[in-house]
């Protein structure tokens, strides 16, 4: 039976994710009991507000999880190999941000629009993973398709804002801006290069086979999530200079034919979708117009003309909220509504 109200935690509360997962809670009217906020240490005391109430920043430990029924976690892989399991053993059902579990087959990887039936098997450890931000935009828009005439193949490049890596690369980027601006000196410590003006082709670190761990969890996390280990998947990805909204260049080999239009109209209808497919009026999906936004925005879609059975589209979502917060609390937010947990 539903109740009334949920004890929800969110664990890393006090950063961008965190802070993102509570405007989430609120602007989706989530039923909350009791809502306790977790960091470090240091973030001990500290007031956040939440539907015009002060909540004081508690500690996350092993002990801050008695009574919570749901507990949202992106406080990074470590602090969740540490704790999730510590919440999920005093009853909470876990949803974690971070890479630490995604991979795991005994844990579900899931994105509600696409595969919210691997809910279900939370019930083994009692948490549940939320994809890498880029593979859960790409994946949205290309479901649809997926279901309708089958997936071959998926080559991505992705162009991904500095808030994916935290506050510090936030204000690494402006305060370049600034320093190029007034003729001086630019320091680079958040990323090994200047990320101002610039592009670069290096997020998270490199592998032995030439791709970055962020290339390879948009394959493996494609495959596990579309069930489907014969799909091939290919991807690079780069850091832009843009604050938020993470954008990809997408070419699909479709196992049957599709033209364009069909993508378009088959975009019309896809959950957590807009399409955004103007050329004629200059409009397509641009990053500065996907902060805040719930939604994915797919468009630049047209048919590949090197091949038989192939589909370009460009596809843009706002990497905090639907790559993370919106994504998480989505997950919460079936796992009430189908009485699961």
């Amino acid at each position: 039976m539903r109740k009334e109200g949920y004890n929800v935690a969110i664990a890393g509360a006090t950063g961008a994710v965190g802070g993102a997962m509570l405007d989430v809670l609120a602007r989706r009217d989530f039923p909350i009991k009791e809502l306790r906020l977790l960091a470090s240490e240091r973030s001990i005391g500290k007031v956040l507000q939440f539907k015009g109430k002060d909540i004081k920043v508690q500690l996350l430990d092993d002990n801050a999880f008695e009574g919570i029924d749901k507990a949202l976690f992106s406080a990074g892989a470590q602090r969740s190999l540490d704790f999730a399991p510590a919440a999920a053993r005093a009853g909470a059902v876990v949803v974690d941000n971070s890479s630490a579990f995604r991979m795991d087959p005994k844990i579900p990887l899931v994105v509600p629009e696409v595969n919210p039936q691997a809910i279900n098997d939370y019930k083994d450890q009692g948490i549940i993973a939320n994809p890498n931000c880029s593979t859960i935009q790409m994946l949205v828009a290309l479901k649809p398709i997926l279901d309708k005439v089958g997936i071959k193949r998926i080559v991505v490049s992705t162009y991904q804002a500095v808030s994916g890596t935290g506050n510090p690369a936030i204000d690494e980027l402006r305060a370049q801006v600034k320093s190029y601006a007034a003729g001086e000196r630019l320091e680079a410590e958040v990323y090994p290069h200047q990320i101002a003006f610039n592009c670069l082709p290096h997020i998270d670190s490199f592998l032995d086979n030439g791709y970055t761990k962020e290339e390879m969890k948009m394959v493996n996390e494609t495959r596990k999530i579309f069930e489907d280990n014969s799909i091939g998947v290919t991807a690079t990805t780069v850091r832009v200079p843009v604050v938020y909204g993470h954008s990809e260049a997408v070419n699909i080999e479709t196992k049957g034919k599709i033209t364009a239009q069909e993508v378009k109209d088959l975009m019309k209808t896809a959950a957590g979708v807009k399409l955004v497919d103007n050329p004629a009026n200059n409009e397509y999906p641009l990053a500065l117009d996907c902060e805040g936004k719930f939604e994915t925005l797919v468009g630049r879609i047209r048919e590949d003309e090197s091949i038989e059975n192939g589909i370009n589209m460009w596809i843009v979502s706002d990497n905090i909220l639907k790559g993370a917060a919106l994504n998480a609390v989505q997950i919460a937010e079936v796992l009430i509504k189908e009485h699961i947990s």
